[in-house]
């Protein structure tokens, strides 16, 4: 007989160790989804201009999708990622609180991904996405100096000191580190 008294049991989030490991690993994740073949342009542009068609999306089109988003975030380790999409990911993760309920935010594709049978990697549960933030504050460090080994120092420097100038400029223009090393191979350094 059920006992009105005992409050239910809730269990707790899985521990991250073994689940960061299997929602981010280095795009290596088995996916029992087959996304369709990239349509060509004119089919693109037949589909973006139907204004009366409608996309229909499966459960598992949705998991999928949270599942990709996620993936997102092994990018940040990848030094060859460029700044910019570092940034938005970092912003995504972090982003404020109050945001967490809402659809594909961080904190709701860990759910989805770590609870849905439809999920590409073996069920892990509820997740502790403070647990994950976590882990990538700690490795952010060692994931941005392997980035920015790639720049001269002034552009290091500029991120060090001043990270929310750089991107806000590379958020107007994600080519404009690019063009300012140009600019100064081509002028040289005029304060140097």
């Amino acid at each position: 007989m059920l006992n009105q008294n005992l409050p239910p049991r809730v269990s707790a989030p899985t521990p991250v160790g073994p689940v960061f490991s299997a929602i981010f690993p280095a795009l290596t994740i088995p996916s029992r989804h087959q996304p369709a073949a990239i349509p060509d342009r004119a089919t693109l542009d037949e589909i973006f201009n139907d204004t009366k068609g409608t996309v229909e999306w499966s459960e598992e089109d949705i998991v999928f999708l949270h599942w990709r988003l996620l993936v997102e975030v092994s990018c940040l380790a990848d030094p060859a990622t460029p700044l910019e999409e570092k940034f938005d990911t970092l912003c995504w993760v972090f982003s404020e609180r109050e945001k967490d309920a809402l659809p594909f935010s961080f904190v709701s594709c860990l759910r989805v991904v770590g609870c849905s049978p439809l999920s590409p990697i073996a069920y892990c549960g509820r997740v502790d996405a403070e647990e994950i933030r976590d882990h990538i504050r700690h490795s952010l460090k060692a994931w941005l100096n392997a980035s920015l080994e790639r720049f001269p120092d002034w552009v290091s420097e500029a991120i060090i000191h001043n990270p929310t100038w750089v991107a806000s400029r590379l958020s107007r223009n994600p080519q404009w580190i690019n063009e300012q090393i140009k600019r100064m191979s081509v002028q040289g350094d005029l304060f140097a």
